[in-house]
């Protein structure tokens, strides 16, 4: 029952420590209070709801449920008024005198006893909409406030007295008798504002504050008269009343994209963890590996109420382009709601996203080939990286996407099973190339031997994709390999289908073999330690050199990456292999036979060795391969001019 007349009353010590720490450091955000201030409204609001859906009528039923503020900049007050449930005295001294004391945890135990041993009803459902499972966050309005008052009066009851309860957060609080002529039924906090906290008597920044935190609780709220939480929690809507225009319109509200969502992912789980979801795929790129490394997860919220913005523990890193809402009512939160009390719900959560997201993709391979390949290439970047997603490797690895030498054209793109489909009898490698694009891999010497063998090679053009190969290991029980470590015997078993670009010429005499021998040794005099070995090629047709990683080596893009990683700039020892079959190698080795210290001889093998490392990637100083080459076609211009004039 409520007291006759004012009565002031101590806060314990240790709540008053507790209080002091909420009030100047628990929260990094100072607005943060309005946020819990309309979460405790809508809590009251949802409890006469529920009361009156069991059938209980209140002192007014009349009465429109909803939530006021009103701002008086004169008097420096913030005002916010609810018509829910309302409280006793002794409830204001329980709920608010007590740091830690929760109404709704009390209220749902309460609810619990009385549903013991009775059949659940559809009516017990609106019990789980309950937001005040938070404990202290009403006190954070001392962040901004130096004296609250809260006057409140139950809904239900005899005892229809209302009563204020008044504190500084300092130390102490009173109760006393209000004046029932001023408020029907709920309940009414009036924060007078400190001097800094001024910002929060201007109505654009309790508007933002609200659609920022508040702008899908389930009733009304005003601001001044004005209602601000018009856009409705979309994702708690069954999907087939939600027309596409509806989801755009809320895909825009969130993200401030201009552009329609190129997908929509909607759903509810109950099992093993309550939420709703509300997932867009976006319709353009996003630089996850640039600017916006950090700027992705998901909108986390508990019954309507934000609790964390760009949540990134609900999605794995692979899935970070999706964009949207969860919302769970199963979520433990510590004193302050902004720290997660535990991360097992976030967890379980996170697994099931993962699984209906490769589901609705794996649909949308089925249904809608040309909009999955309009997702790869806006997505498919970071998608890659589910590769390290070993409970569902296999899923992931039939959705990955590739450009390859049996292609069209850049754009087109095959799946690892078509790619098996193509392959020859016997086959049981996934062959790839790193380039920097299309026309780089069709250029690539170590390309020519698989042309020949008409297998298909993986065009690979991201400096993470060599990663995902060696990654995902195998696939179906076939292994991924680097055409540029594949061994000279690797495609023996298959029969040649092309014929070398250049005539073929006659096999070297055993003097001439024994010569060209002796030009390899002489170009490795030449190049010295900038090359392990100089040696004759069994992979090239119509290239005159490539440079191949030592025996077990790996790829040279793999090298460059891992050397950037360690800002290591010196030039890789590799092998140079020789065409003995080509022109250019033919001439050289006549020139050797004529002369083996021969100056041009030696220019040509620097100029060849530098070609390699451009083909490679490697080359440091183009402008020594520039002076060469000129200096080179200097003096094949001279030649052919003498022969002209014999």
């Amino acid at each position: 029952m409520a007291e006759a007349g004012k009565k002031t009353r101590q806060f314990r010590a240790e709540v008053r420590k507790v209080l002091h720490i909420l009030t100047n450091s628990l929260y990094t955000n100072r607005e943060i209070f309005l946020r819990e201030l309309i979460s405790n409204a809508s809590d009251a609001l949802d409890k006469l709801r529920y009361r009156m859906n069991r059938g209980e009528k209140p002192r007014y039923d009349d009465v429109p449920l909803e939530i006021r503020i009103h701002l008086d900049k004169e008097a420096k007050t913030l005002t916010i008024a609810d018509t829910g449930l309302g409280m006793t005295a002794d409830e204001l001294v329980d709920n608010l005198g007590t740091i830690a004391k929760s109404g709704s945890e009390q209220f749902l135990a309460e609810l619990a006893t009385a549903q013991e041993g009775k059949n659940a009803d559809t009516k017990s459902e609106d019990a789980s909409n309950i937001i005040g499972r938070f404990g202290v966050g009403f006190y954070s309005v001392f962040m901004v406030a130096s004296k609250v008052e809260v006057t409140s009066r139950p809904a239900f009851g005899d005892d229809e007295t209302a009563n204020v309860w008044t504190s500084d957060g300092l130390g102490t609080f009173t109760i006393a008798a209000a004046d029932c002529e001023k408020q029907q039924q709920g309940t009414i906090v009036k924060a007078w504002l400190k001097d800094d906290a001024t910002e929060f008597l201007e109505k654009f920044r309790v508007e933002s504050v609200i659609r920022k935190h508040s702008a899908f609780v389930p009733f009304p709220v005003y601001v001044d008269d004005s209602q601000v939480n018009t856009q409705p929690a979309l994702w708690r809507e069954p999907k087939f009343n939600i027309t596409k225009d509806q989801y755009s319109a809320f895909y825009k509200a969130i993200t401030y994209d201009a552009k329609d969502p190129l997908d929509v992912l909607h759903f509810s789980a109950d099992a093993p963890v309550q939420f709703n979801a509300l997932l867009f795929t976006p319709d353009g790129e996003q630089d996850f590996f640039g600017a916006e490394r950090d700027a992705w997860g998901l909108d986390l919220y508990a019954r309507r109420v934000l609790i964390q913005h760009r949540n990134q523990e609900l999605l794995p890193e692979y899935l970070a382009f999706l964009k949207g809402v969860v919302d769970t009512e199963d979520l433990p939160l510590n004193i302050s709601r902004e720290t997660l009390q535990e991360n097992v719900v976030l967890r379980k959560i996170n697994q099931v996203l993962v699984k209906q997201t490769l589901s609705h993709l794996e649909k949308l391979v089925k249904d809608d080939t040309e909009k999955y390949e309009r997702f790869w290439k806006l997505h498919g970047r970071i998608f890659k990286l589910g590769y390290n997603d070993f409970a569902n490797r296999e899923r992931i690895t039939a959705l990955l996407r590739f450009n390859s030498s049996t292609m069209a054209d850049a754009d087109a793109l095959t799946s690892l099973d078509a790619y098996m489909e193509r392959a020859q009898e016997g086959q049981k490698t996934f062959w790839y190339i790193v380039a920097p694009n299309r026309e780089a891999a069709r250029l690539n010497p170590h390309m020519e031997r698989f042309h020949r063998k008409g297998i298909e090679v993986l065009w690979l053009y991201e400096p993470v994709d060599e990663f995902v190969m060696d990654g995902l290991g195998t696939y179906k029980e076939w292994t991924f390999k680097s055409a540029e470590t594949a061994a000279d015997n690797a495609l023996d078993s298959f029969a040649d289908k092309e014929q070398p670009a250049h005539e073929a010429v006659a096999p070297l005499s055993e003097e001439e073999q024994s010569s060209f021998d002796a030009l390899l040794a002489r170009m490795k005099d030449i190049l010295g330690d900038k090359v392990k070995e100089v040696r004759v090629s069994h992979r090239l047709a119509d290239s005159p050199a490539v440079l191949v990683a030592p025996d077990g080596g790996m790829s040279s893009s793999m090298e460059k990456f891992l050397k950037v990683m360690r800002k290591d700039d010196t030039l890789p020892v590799k092998v140079l292999e020789v065409n003995r079959d080509h022109p250019l190698l033919r001439n050289m080795l006549r020139m050797f036979r004529a002369d083996s210290e021969d100056r041009t001889l030696a220019d040509m093998t620097r100029s060849l060795f530098d070609s390699s490392l451009l083909l490679d990637g490697y080359l440091k100083d183009p402008q020594e391969l520039a002076a060469r080459s000129r200096k080179l076609l200097e003096e094949a211009a001279a030649w052919y001019t003498e022969v002209r004039k014999l």
